[in-house]
């Protein structure tokens, strides 16, 4: 079995020392929560470090799910099966039990976080596609205070975000909003592997039964996870429709950038982007009581 290469490990027992040990040792420096990301690519040789700082024991600090009025804030160290199994959160949205129920196995449920996932920034990897869809903002705290980032400025390329050096991602915000709802839809090789292409769609409604606005995110089928503003601007004042959801599916499969790898030809995930946007937009508008 290969090794990573050495390295010196620490363990923070507050935020403050995390940041401060990022400061003091720089770029060589990671921080490690589950791992089931960062240390299989050390074993392959494809990251290196020479410090791993462990930030398991910030979870009073960075482990919650709060349901407010007007927002959902949820810390980075949350874990995978804390957001499955929480009672207040599908009320609110839906999309994450649908998400959570097919990312990885109970082993990475267990130990895997929020903020790992999105801090992976693996275009391929379902909770981007859950916070690009609900519009969320990620709170980062450095050595100078916390500095907001809107989801569409985290990711800065295919395994980078917006997080520095000295940096930690601490919490993620989701505004809500009334008469809404959402889902989520991956396929998949096998059960719990990285998604071939995964979709998420929410929709809020009109008392009249219009779409008063829509958002739509893809992962796998692009360099970051990918937003579609344009399929929101099809939606927006329309009555709910079969035709509605092939049209906003059409434009999906349009604005994606998928490539061929093991797991599909670029026209297979295509057509998985246009099918995926159609039945999520269905079940989400079905969830918020559309026709």
């Amino acid at each position: 079995m290969q090794l990573p290469a050495p390295f010196e490990y620490a363990r923070a027992t507050s935020v403050g020392q995390a940041i401060d040990l990022l400061d003091r040792l720089g770029e060589t420096a990671r921080l490690v929560a589950g791992g089931h990301s960062l240390l299989p690519m050390m074993k392959l040789r494809l990251a290196n470090f020479e410090y791993l700082i462990d930030i398991n024991e910030l979870r009073d600090e960075l482990a919650y799910i709060v349901v407010e009025p007007g927002q959902v804030r949820i810390g980075a160290l949350t874990r995978h099966r804390e957001l499955l199994e929480s009672v207040d959160l599908p009320a609110t949205f839906p999309i994450f039990a649908d998400a959570e129920w097919v990312i990885g196995d109970p082993l990475v449920r267990n130990r895997g976080t929020l903020g790992g996932s999105l801090c992976q920034a693996d275009p391929s990897e379902d909770l981007s596609a859950v916070c690009t869809t609900l519009d969320a903002s990620c709170v980062i705290r450095g050595m100078d205070g916390e500095r907001v980032v809107p989801m569409e400025e985290f990711y800065v390329g295919p395994y980078a975000t917006a997080v520095g050096p000295a940096e930690m991602l601490t919490e993620v915000r989701f505004p809500v909003r009334p008469n809404g709802s959402s889902a989520f839809e991956k396929v998949d090789r096998r059960a719990g592997d990285w998604a071939v292409v995964s979709a998420g769609a929410a929709v809020w409604m009109t008392g009249d039964g219009l779409i008063d606005d829509a958002r739509v995110g893809l992962a796998a089928v692009g360099p970051n996870t990918t937003g579609m503003p344009e399929i929101s601007a099809a939606l927006r004042g329309n009555l709910p429709s079969e035709e509605l959801y092939t049209r906003a599916g059409e434009l999906a499969a349009a604005g994606c950038r998928p490539v061929a790898d093991q797991r599909g030809s670029v026209e297979y995930k295509r057509h998985l982007a246009a099918e995926l946007t159609h039945r999520t937009l269905r079940r989400a508008v079905a969830r918020a009581g559309g026709a």
